[in-house]
């Protein structure tokens, strides 16, 4: 019987999906098609998954649904979603780094950071800004859909002046109703305690399917969301990084990373004959932000040379568990579709990823990832025959452990000229819009997580998961002490002003009575 539930459970969800589309075409679309753009549309009528996100976040509720779905496509052709770019923004949006994406919450969910005090309000400006931050929600849903973001108000040296509470409902519904199932979190962070009144009336406009998502904390709270390798400095954090624009993030590359020297430039990394692995650098091109010292995010690309003696492509790995989900891409078909599920057993250390071409032509492929100094990926450079599929390991290194945070980019190119070719100079003259993109996440289970505390109390480090907890609520009662002294304070303030104003109001009742006792005196 228990067998039967969830098969019952997604017929269920087929149905709605079904009946959405009928009355979307019968109810929304029977006027006019003018209202919205018919790319919306297409994505509509063909994306289930699409659909089910809004049926998700409104609780599979059809009417509700197809409300959200109105006015998420009539806000979509308002604003010219689908084709906004570089070119259609302000390049000072660009350039003062008020909002941007970098880095990773404790839950591998990318952030979404806005410096409030970078923010001025201004009516002249304000379509502009909000079509900013639609580009980036924009990009990034194209770039990783599916993934959540978490949203960080970093409210540091902040003022009345900077906050704007139509652009701050304007962005509570770009993840309320333009984007669904978008938001992870939204974290408030060092929020002065004068501004309570207004984000009250944020967590109102939330709605019950977001409110639990809100969060307000501390500079020593913040921890308890955000790692320090990705929190900056002025929040008690290690991660120095410093956005700057032109280029956008994830467009600018770096020269390779020998694994036994310093960096090099192309030309001396192509005239070391004797090099057996070599590291492209990119600036985030999965997390669409800019790093500011080589230690944060590269991505690996082994040399082709230490791959020459070892490319038997189709070699499967004894032990490694054979994909159940695939990607479908126009060159290559992706197995598996989403995520690299990693484990705590020997078995487990060892990922397999089967790239299928799909094309008449040869196909070039490479893979890359966000942590090099943890995986090996083998082979991380290659090509696939026309019908052909070429397996990769992708395995963990010596003791590292696989994170939520850590991504892999495959990237794919049609060969046109297969046999006069070399991969290195064929990646550096393809043209980008020829080049497939896929990203793979990390899936983590929870026992592998809870695992890297012994392994740290096995290196001689004391901490425990009690102290860590200890540590934590002592940490969040010297922060609830500190909000109360400055309230404290603030009363104490306000008091002074008050006792002050009595005796000025008690002087003029007594000159007020002296005045009438000397005007009632006979002359």
């Amino acid at each position: 019987m228990a067998e039967h539930e969830p098969q019952q459970g997604e017929q269920d969800l087929e149905k709605k999906i079904v009946e959405i589309r009928q009355r979307f075409k019968n109810e929304l679309l029977k006027d006019s098609t003018d209202n919205y753009d018919s790319r919306d549309v297409e994505r509509i009528e063909q994306e289930d998954a699409l659909v089910e996100a809004y049926l998700t976040w409104r609780l599979y509720v059809v009417d509700d649904t197809l409300k959200m779905i109105d006015e998420s496509l009539l806000w979509r052709r308002e604003f010219g979603i689908n084709d906004l770019s570089e070119s259609t923004i302000p390049r000072w949006m660009f350039e003062s780094g008020a909002v941007f994406l970098h880095g990773y919450d404790r839950e591998g969910n990318k952030l979404f950071w806005f410096k409030v005090k970078l923010h001025i309000k201004d009516a002249k400006t304000i379509v502009d800004k909000k079509k900013y931050v639609a580009f980036w929600l924009e990009r990034y849903a194209k770039k990783e859909p599916g993934m959540p973001l978490t949203v960080v108000f970093d409210m540091t040296e902040s003022g009345f002046g900077n906050v704007d509470m139509d652009f701050v409902k304007y962005i509570v519904n770009c993840f309320k109703v333009y984007y669904p199932k978008f938001l992870s979190k939204m974290i408030i962070v060092e929020m002065p305690w004068i501004m309570n009144a207004a984000w009250k009336i944020v967590r109102s406009w939330l709605g019950p399917e977001a409110i639990a998502k809100l969060k307000f904390a501390t500079k020593a709270e913040v921890h308890t969301y955000i790692g320090e390798e990705y929190l900056p400095p002025h929040l008690g954090g290690s991660d120095h990084f410093k956005y700057t624009y032109p280029p956008l993030p994830d467009d600018d590359f770096q020269t390779p990373l020998s694994e036994n020297g310093p960096l090099a430039s192309d030309d001396d990394a192509e005239s070391k004959e004797g090099e057996m692995e070599s590291r492209d650098t990119l600036e985030s091109s999965f997390n669409s932000e800019i790093v500011a010292k080589p230690k944060k995010v590269n991505f690996l690309e082994e040399s082709l040379r230490s791959e020459d003696g070892e490319r038997d492509t189709n070699v499967r790995v004894k032990g490694v568990r054979k994909p159940l989900t695939t990607f479908k891409g126009l060159l290559l078909d992706v197995s598996p579709s989403e995520e690299l599920s990693f484990g705590s057993g020997e078995n487990e250390k060892k990922c397999l990823i089967i790239l299928s071409n799909v094309t008449k032509n040869q196909v070039a492929f490479k893979v890359r990832t966000t942590a090099p100094e943890k995986y090996r990926v083998k082979p991380s450079s290659s090509s696939c025959e026309p019908g052909a599929s070429v397996d990769i390991v992708v395995s963990l290194h010596g003791g590292s452990l696989a994170s939520p945070q850590d991504r892999f980019l495959i990237m794919a190119a049609e060969m046109e000229n297969a046999g006069s070719q070399e991969l290195t100079q064929f990646w550096k003259e393809v043209q980008k819009n020829k080049i497939m993109e896929h990203r793979l996440r990390c899936h983590v289970p929870d026992s592998v997580k809870l695992a890297a505390v012994p392994h740290r109390d096995s290196l001689g480090e004391p901490s425990t998961n009690g102290q860590q907890e200890l540590s934590t609520a002592l940490m969040r009662v010297m922060a609830c002490n500190s909000r109360l002294e400055q309230k404290m304070n603030s009363c104490l303030w306000v008091q002074k002003v008050l006792t002050g104003l009595v005796l000025v109001l008690l002087a003029l009742n007594l000159l007020c009575l002296y005045l009438l006792g000397t005007a009632q005196r006979p002359s």
